[in-house]
């Protein structure tokens, strides 16, 4: 195993804590946003951004009720989340300019979903090249950019132009 020594993040890191109980229900219900990194909240659904995104600016669109599948979920909701998801590319296209987005769900562990029980939708803008040998072959990604300086630019998008 190699090891990429990057010092400046030991303050993130040493103040993770193991989330007990569903991610998206434990942040959706705290009323800290900016520390959870809630960029909006709407009627049904919330976005925020990933913690552990694959690029600079990987959000995450959440229902706020817990359900696992999106055949158990509100047909409104989900409307609200394509909306919410259409609005979040938008943004991502005005601030970072990417070539190109991967919009989509892993529903079910086996399917790859982190959080499995509770449906959320990925919006990452994608550039040429951001995949490169770190990520291939050391399973290590290099973000140029911390996750609050990348909430402070798509927070300012989101408070400027809502949906």
């Amino acid at each position: 195993m190699d090891y990429l020594w990057s010092p400046w993040r030991y303050a993130y890191v040493s103040q993770a804590q193991p989330a007990e109980g569903c991610i998206f229900c434990v942040k959706a219900a705290q009323s800290r946003d900016s520390e959870n990194f809630i960029l909006h909240r709407g009627r049904l659904n919330f976005v925020m951004l990933n913690l552990y995104p694959y690029t600079t600016g990987h959000m995450m669109v959440a229902p706020y009720a817990h359900r696992p599948t999106l055949e158990e979920a509100d047909p409104e909701a989900l409307g609200e989340m394509i909306q919410l998801t259409r609005t979040a590319e938008r943004h991502l296209r005005a601030v970072y300019r990417p070539a190109g987005l991967n919009i989509g769900m892993n529903i079910g562990a086996c399917a790859g979903a982190g959080v499995a029980g509770h449906i959320h939708m990925h919006v990452l803008p994608r550039w040429a090249g951001d995949s490169n040998f770190m990520s291939t072959v050391a399973e290590t990604r290099v973000m140029p950019e911390e996750l609050a300086v990348t909430y402070g630019k798509l927070l300012e998008r989101f408070r400027s132009e809502p949906d």
